[in-house]
């Protein structure tokens, strides 16, 4: 298995993968360095790729962990009202089953109950894409902006970040 991505700020493993965001970033790229996003801290770095010559692991490219869940939603958009139970959750976005019918592009406000006792994180969402998984969704604002969802998927990711491989050696950037 490859080694976790700890965050050089927090010193917490499961940074991920990101996409670059500013000229710098990409040209690091260039030098084999790519950008990394703590999923508890938030904090940007850049980190060395490794070789994976002979691993059996993929290199995780996911910018945002997901985690499986089975939580209750309701969403609606334009004249479209639906329910269904999320699957799988990430700061990113969600995916869903759902017997509603939905197209690709549709723009959604999900209601995601995370907690029985308190009301519903409310999301909007575009649709990514239908298939027998389900319906994915992505977060036109990124999760980390929503304290309540950012909390819930940080206390349920501990058992699943330690099953990510990772191909990258931490490297200290300001």
């Amino acid at each position: 298995m490859g080694r976790q991505v700890i965050c050089p700020q927090c010193r917490k493993d499961g940074a991920l993968r990101a996409r670059p965001q500013s000229p710098s970033e990409l040209i690091a790229a260039l030098i084999w360095m790519v950008p990394f996003q703590c999923q508890h801290c938030c904090h940007r770095f850049l980190a060395r790729r490794v070789s994976m010559a002979g691993s059996s692991h993929p290199i995780e490219r996911r910018e945002h962990l997901r985690i499986p869940v089975r939580l209750c939603l309701s969403f609606s958009g334009g004249k479209v009202r639906g329910e269904g139970t999320v699957m799988d959750l990430s700061l990113g976005g969600c995916i869903i089953k759902s017997r509603t019918q939905v197209h690709i592009d549709d723009i959604f406000y999900l209601q995601i109950v995370l907690d029985e006792a308190e009301l519903p994180v409310e999301v909007a969402a575009m649709v990514r894409s239908v298939s027998v998984r389900g319906i994915a969704f992505k977060f036109l604002r990124k999760g980390q902006e929503n304290k309540r969802l950012r909390t819930f998927i940080q206390s349920h990711s501990g058992s699943t970040s330690s099953v990510l491989s990772k191909a990258v050696e931490p490297t200290v950037t300001g």
